[in-house]
């Protein structure tokens, strides 16, 4: 029984010593991961994610004058398991056993100096991390395909309403002589994943009921279909009729943009689920 304590500078040796070495023995798939983030779009969730993570940690900061740190045997005993799984994942050519295992022994490292007790106040944080495993390619698919296609019948039901011709054959837009496969010109996965991780971060940054956290996670589904939309039209209006280099262009720096108006959007969900009376914080008034 180590007992409880307050923190001390060696807390922080030892929290940076072991994280470093936990990468370290992993660090072949911690390359891969970020290596996907960075050069595959619909993975690039994976790079605001530690942005994400350091900012739920930074509004529970106070937390940490609540606890203190409890060494715990679970701590080697969830890395090696991670690397179990790293082990296997190899062996088995399986990613995402090798990912998952990989931050499991990182986390089981912060699990050997903070304990059980850290871990509980500071679980959102650490539920976000999961948002560093790339998706498998099934899965992927199994969502951006027919969110592909609902975003092109949306948008040329909205484009043919403003009476400009277009026409569409499942995913594919046609656009004065220029085709527009929505894949490429506004990726579904990528919204999805990103606008998921800023949804989390968005309901979990305030003193919210929990049932009013879930109902708006819920809801990113839909936001992202309605952020892929407004994204699209001008996307395929530049295309059309602007040229493919400054289409690229606005493809490339609207996609960062877009999860500005999705943010935009949860302020407006948040506004009116109070509008209509629904609990949403945790305290009697507005904001908590």
């Amino acid at each position: 029984m180590t007992g409880r304590r307050v923190w001390r500078f060696s807390d922080g040796l030892w929290l940076a010593a072991l994280t470093a070495g936990a990468v370290g023995s992993t660090w072949t798939t911690w390359a891969d991961i970020f290596r996907l983030g960075i050069r595959n779009e619909e993975q690039s969730h994976i790079l605001l994610t530690p942005v994400i993570a350091a900012w739920l940690v930074w509004v529970r900061r106070e937390r940490l004058r609540l606890c203190r740190p409890s060494p715990s045997l679970l701590g080697p005993l969830v890395v090696g398991a991670g690397w179990a799984s790293v082990g296997w994942g190899f062996a088995n050519s399986v990613d995402i056993a090798r990912h998952l295992g990989a931050l499991a022994v990182v986390v089981g490292s912060w699990l050997s100096v903070m304990g059980p007790p850290v871990f509980a106040r500071f679980m959102a944080p650490l539920a976000v991390l999961v948002f560093l495993m790339p998706i498998p390619g099934r899965l992927r698919q199994a969502i951006s395909i027919p969110l592909q296609e609902a975003t092109a019948r949306v948008t040329e039901w909205i484009l043919e309403i403003a009476a400009v011709p277009i026409t569409r054959s499942g995913n594919l837009l046609s656009i004065n002589g220029n085709e527009v496969a929505v894949a490429e010109a506004c990726n579904g996965m990528r919204m999805v994943a990103a606008l998921g991780l800023v949804t989390f971060a968005f309901v979990f940054s305030f003193p919210m009921r929990n049932g009013a956290r879930l109902l708006i996670l819920l809801f990113s589904p839909l936001i992202a279909l309605l952020v892929n939309v407004i994204r699209l039209i001008p996307t395929v209006l530049m295309y059309g009729y602007a040229g493919a280099d400054a289409a690229d262009l606005f493809h490339d720096v609207s996609g960062w943009v877009m999860l500005f108006v999705g943010l935009a959007l949860l302020w407006g969900l948040l506004w009116l689920l109070r509008w209509l009376q629904i609990p949403v914080s945790r305290y009697a008034f507005a904001g908590g």
